[in-house]
């Protein structure tokens, strides 16, 4: 089954898929189960399956784009 393509983060669905997470960020999909590790990176399992909730995303976007301008 295709992926769905997303012009912003706000038009993805409310939780998406590690794959989904790694073409948004244009980053590999280790890169993005690396992430998905992180301490500030909001992500569940779901019977062994990782989610994340796009609310999240923005907010982690929003907060590394404020780090990077200090």
């Amino acid at each position: 089954m295709k992926e769905q393509e997303f012009n912003s983060f706000e038009d993805m669905p409310m939780t998406i898929s590690v794959s989904q997470l790694a073409k948004a960020l244009s980053i590999s999909r280790t890169s993005a189960y690396q992430l998905t590790e992180e301490k500030d990176f909001s992500s569940i399992k779901i019977k062994g399956r990782t989610v994340i909730f796009r609310d999240e995303l923005i907010k982690w976007k929003n907060r590394k784009l404020e780090e990077k301008k200090k």
